[in-house]
């Protein structure tokens, strides 16, 4: 995973569509889902940890 798009892809192969039309609860919703696929030994530590970077850079760039 390299952006923001790829963790949207990544919930997609999940059946995970996320849109509420704001973007910062877009994010958080996302980051409960990876949590959730995570602890449910669906998504490897690797890629649980690059989606949450990824996540908590683009809800940085939305609170500056």
């Amino acid at each position: 995973m390299t952006n923001y798009l790829t963790v949207l892809q990544l919930l997609k192969r999940f059946g995970i569509h996320i849109y509420t039309g704001d973007k910062k609860t877009d994010i958080e919703l996302m980051m409960a889902e990876v949590k959730e696929l995570h602890e449910s030994g669906l998504l490897m530590k690797e890629d649980y940890l690059q989606a949450i970077l990824i996540l908590r850079n683009e809800l940085g760039k939305i609170n500056s």
